[in-house]
Formats: structure tokens, C-alpha cells, sequence
């Protein structure tokens, strides 16, 4: 495994390739499921509760898979383990378009979301290591690999409902399944593309890995906003295509919508990544949480067309960056051998987050105030997580 300490030749291509990490690890493995969820829960007979608990089991792997990370990084080096979540992430997508029974398609979210968070952190330790090579604009290559995301999500707008059309038009017994099978194979792609630029990086000298401390008190509260952006923004993005749906909107609409934002979140990386680089404490995680509270509760409020689309635009325009902040304080206040062990830090938080969120707002949709209540619960989950993060002060970074 190379140990070299000089940068890729192509920077912005490395990061361009590398961003196909957050693409599937986020937005064809998890956020594709927000198109998926009405036609699964029409066939299926789901409540909105079962229907988030899908998301939440997902969020629990990539749990598990946070917690599993450190050691196997360790072992195995980052970039292979990059590659074997990937490989392992594409494996399970197409696993979910063969089977129709709930439990299995729980355990299937659940082994999704164990090798999306190996992606996931491994990208993000890659894409740390690439800032860190071009310092200038070290917060523009953070936010490009998260915002990637935007790439899957995009293409999950536009392949989830052609590969469903398609689907019906043969008269399959499960037309959802097919949609399933068309991201697994997007997933093998993206990870052909990304394979060799994101090995150009390569690994942290071994010297560096041995000490690995994060003091948890020291980030508390950017920690506890973090926590409460994954139970806020999760709410959003399982449901808001459900309420849409459910007030009306035509199907191609909803296609448009969807992939505005995930476009939005591409274009994130470039508008915040100055306000990465100036602030050191928890100020970009507290203003972009609020941001993100206020366009959360549009579709709540009203069903106004450019309402909403402005709502799903700022919505992708900013949710990406909130990870993205978190990455940039671990690396403006911890020495680069603590990144693996503060970036895992924050993605463990993030998931029990977003273990709660879909529950809790599926659980909510279920009563008589029905989804829009879900997403005011989510805004409100924002905004706390904007008072917390506010409190986090700058360290001072360590020698």
C-alpha cells in the first residue's frame, strides 16, 4: 500500500472521482429509498412507521459500521476498505430487488448501511488527506467528495422511476424491485470509476496512525448539533417525496424536484466551502442546521409549487455541508493522526441521529396531522441542533 506524501497530478479529477464514494454510500444506497418508499409501501401495506423503520434499520448498520470502521481501517488500510464497502454496497442494492419480504429487506438495509459508513469514512479520511496536500482549498475538495451525494441522488431521481415505468410496462409482480436492481448496478460503476484516482491518494504514513485520541468533552456541543441534524434531516429526505406525492404533485414534477436537489447539493461544495475554511469552532454547523429548519417546514405550509422546489433547492444547497462542516472542525482542531478517530467521532453520532429521525417522523405521520406534522418536528429537530452546535468553541489545535 503506497505511503507517498506527494499529491495526485490531477487534484480536482481525484476529488471528482472520489466524490462517487458519497454518491453511493448516500445518495443511491440511502436517499434513493425516499422515491422507492410509495410504491413499496403501496405494495407492501406498509404504515409510515414500517416504512421509516427502513431508513432507521439502514441508519443502524451504517451505526454499526461507524463503530467497526477504526479497527478495520487499521487492518486493512483506507483505501481498501473504501473498495470493499463499495463492492459490499453494491451487492446488497441488487440483493433488495430479489426479495420481497419485509424482514429480509431489513436485514438488507441493515448490511447497506454497515458498508456505506465504510465508504463513507474512508472517502472522508481520503478526501481530508487530499485537503490537506492543497490547503487553499482543502475546504472546496471537503465539500466536493460530500457533496458527491448530490451525483447519486440526481441519478436516483432519474433511474428510480424509468427502471419503475419499465417495470410496469412488463407487468412484473413487484415493479419497485427493478429499481433496486438498476442503483445496484450504478453502485458497481461509480466504483470502477472512483478505484484507481482515489488509490492515487494514498495512505496516511503508518507512523501517524498510532495515536488516536478524541476527547468527546472538548466537542460536546457540536457533537449533541450533530446528533440532532441526523434525527431532523433524515425526516426530510425519507418523506418529503411521500408528501408530495400525497398533495398532489405529477410524477415528473417530482423527478424535477428531486433532481434539483441533488444538482443543489453538488453545487453545495462551492457556496460554503470559504465559510468552511474561516470558521474554527461550531459556527457553519449552527447556521446551516437553522437554514436548513426553515426550508424544511415549506412543504408543511403550503403545496405552492415554486415554494416547494425552493424548499428542495436550499434543502440540497445546504444539507451536505452540514457533514462537511464537521470534517473541517476535526481538521482546524485535531492533528491529522486524530482525523480517523474524530471524523468516526461525528459519523457515530450522525447515525444514532438518523436512527431516531425516520421513526419518530413515521411515527408522527401516522396520527391524524399526518406527514406535514412529520416535517415540523423535523425543523424543530434543526433548530435545537443549531442552539447546540452555536455553543461549540474553537480549540486550539494540538502540535
Amino acid at each position: 500500500m503506497p505511503t507517498h506524501d506527494h499529491s495526485p497530478a490531477h487534484p480536482l479529477a481525484t476529488a471528482l472521482a472520489l466524490s462517487l464514494g458519497a454518491a453511493i454510500a448516500l445518495g443511491l444506497s440511502r436517499f434513493s429509498y425516499g422515491l422507492l418508499l410509495p410504491p413499496m409501501r403501496a405494495d407492501l401495506g406498509w404504515s409510515y412507521l414500517l416504512a421509516g423503520a427502513m431508513n432507521t434499520f439502514n441508519a443502524l448498520g451504517y451505526f454499526l459500521g461507524a463503530l467497526a470502521t477504526p479497527a478495520l481501517m487499521r487492518r486493512l488500510g483506507v483505501w481498501r476498505l473504501l473498495m470493499t464497502g463499495c463492492v459490499l454496497a453494491s451487492i446488497f442494492m441488487l440483493m433488495s430487488g430479489l426479495v420481497s419480504d419485509t424482514t429480509t429487506l431489513f436485514l438488507q438495509r441493515v448490511c447497506a448501511g454497515v458498508a456505506s459508513a465504510f465508504i463513507f469514512i474512508a472517502g472522508g479520511v481520503l478526501a481530508a488527506r487530499l485537503g490537506s496536500m492543497h490547503s487553499q482549498r482543502a475546504g472546496f475538495y471537503i465539500g466536493l467528495y460530500y457533496g458527491g451525494t448530490g451525483f447519486g441522488i440526481a441519478l436516483s431521481a432519474l433511474l428510480v422511476p424509468a427502471a419503475l415505468a419499465a417495470a410496469q410496462e412488463h407487468g412484473a409482480a413487484h415493479a419497485w424491485q427493478w429499481p433496486w436492481l438498476a442503483l445496484g448496478i450504478a453502485c458497481l460503476l461509480a466504483t470502477a470509476i472512483m478505484a484507481l484516482p482515489a488509490k492515487a491518494i494514498g495512505e496516511a504514513p503508518r507512523a501517524l496512525d498510532t495515536p488516536r485520541r478524541f476527547a468527546w468533552r472538548d466537542f460536546a456541543p457540536s457533537l449533541a448539533g450533530y446528533f440532532m441534524f441526523g434525527v431532523g434531516y433524515i425526516g426530510y429526505m425519507t418523506f418529503v417525496i411521500a408528501l408530495l406525492k400525497q398533495q398532489g404533485m405529477p410524477p415528473a414534477r417530482i423527478t424535477v424536484f428531486y433532481t434539483l436537489l441533488g444538482l443543489a447539493v453538488v453545487a453545495s461544495s462551492r457556496i460554503w466551502a470559504r465559510m468552511l475554511d474561516r470558521y474554527k469552532g461550531g459556527e457553519s454547523l449552527a447556521i446551516l442546521n437553522a437554514v436548513l429548519g426553515v426550508v424544511s417546514i415549506l412543504p408543511a405550509l403550503t403545496s405552492f409549487v415554486p415554494v416547494v422546489f425552493l424548499s428542495g433547492l436550499v434543502f440540497g444547497a445546504v444539507f451536505l455541508s452540514v457533514v462537511a462542516s464537521t470534517t473541517a472542525l476535526v481538521r482546524h482542531n485535531l492533528p491529522q493522526q486524530s482525523w480517523t478517530a474524530g471524523i468516526t467521532a461525528y459519523t457515530t453520532v450522525f447515525a444514532l441521529g438518523q436512527i431516531v429521525g425516520p421513526i419518530a417522523v413515521g411515527w408522527i405521520a401516522d396520527g391524524p396531522a399526518g406527514l406535514e406534522r412529520g416535517l415540523i418536528a423535523s425543523a424543530i429537530a434543526l433548530f435545537i441542533g443549531a442552539a447546540l452546535a452555536a455553543r461549540q468553541k474553537a480549540l486550539a489545535p494540538a502540535a
